[in-house]
């Protein structure tokens, strides 16, 4: 089995190195980050194991690697098109995946490939130097779903083979559920704890819970005038599973977007609490608390 792995950073190179022990990977990074799995290797600590990886990394893509079986794009969102584009002549007619937050990655994948294979990762990566990655914690397995629904071949193999990898994987015929599921959760922490400048764990706080409570149930409208079908019947159910499962697994964890705004690098927040004010826009929904947020980031993002 051959993967790429496009779009590299935190999530995927630890992904790529995992696979890395069952498959033929290769995946394009910076080429720091590439540089130093050329010369050590990658080093990995944390829950999904510790110790260094070797695999095969470079800021391109060499000939060798233009027929792989998987391209997982796993670049921030802000990249995806990007990346689309740049490798449009590899990718379209091939088994694509994305492994990314928030809302519209797979639809625009799908202007360039008619496979595409949507993902749900919902797992901590943190950077630990050049192509040193902690894996801090893990909320969930990783789903994945032919987009917008159902499953096959490919996706139930590439599942299995996650699993085979150490990586706890389960193929699904609702993708687009579960895609909308963590973007609940990252729409509900991922800013806050950006601007707030604290790990989640925090969030529990009332004043910051009644944040978190109403940046919910918006989110929660939009789904339904787009017709997902969320595993909660109502806001208050997916609140009581956020405080009692979800923060408790991640309470530790530190915004990737307080991370990015640390960096002077552009956030996701456009595919996150951006993306739900577009489309509560779209179906003429109040969604004040999300615009807020989504305006204090860019704020940050502009400092």
């Amino acid at each position: 089995m051959k993967i790429v792995v496009l779009g590299a950073g935190a999530v995927g190179l630890t992904v790529a190195a995992k696979l890395s022990r069952v498959a033929d990977v290769h995946a394009v990074a910076r080429t720091r980050h590439a540089d130093a799995v050329r010369k050590r290797g990658f080093l990995m600590t944390g829950i999904w194991g510790e110790g260094t990886c070797r695999f095969s990394c470079s800021e391109d893509l060499p000939d060798a690697w233009r027929d792989a079986d998987y391209y997982i794009v796993a670049a921030k969102s802000t990249g995806t098109e990007a990346i689309c584009r740049q490798f449009a002549d590899v990718i379209g007619g091939r088994e694509v995946v994305s492994l990314q937050n928030g809302i519209g990655n797979e639809e625009i994948i799908a202007r360039f490939t008619d496979r595409v294979i949507g993902g749900m990762i919902i797992t901590g990566f943190e950077w630990r130097g050049d192509a040193s990655v902690h894996v801090s914690v893990e909320a969930a397995p990783v789903k994945l779903g032919r987009f917008p629904s159902g499953t096959d071949a490919a996706v139930e193999d590439l599942a299995a083979l996650m699993r085979k990898a150490g990586i706890r994987a389960e193929a699904t015929g609702s993708i687009r559920t579960d895609i909308w599921s963590k973007t609940l959760y990252n729409c509900a922490l991922n800013p806050l704890g950006a601007v707030m400048n604290v790990p989640y764990g925090a969030l529990t706080n009332p004043h910051a819970w009644t944040i978190v409570t109403m940046i919910v149930r918006e989110a929660c409208r939009v789904a339904e005038a787009e017709a997902v079908s969320l595993p909660w019947e109502t806001p208050e159910a997916y609140l009581e599973y956020l405080r009692t499962e979800q923060l408790p697994a991640t309470a530790a964890h530190h915004s990737s977007m307080l991370q990015d705004l640390a960096l002077g690098r552009k956030t996701e927040i456009d595919f996150l609490n951006g993306a739900v004010t577009a489309l509560a826009q779209k179906h003429g929904i109040e969604a004040p608390y999300n615009t807020c947020i989504v305006e204090l980031i860019r704020f940050r993002e502009r400092l």
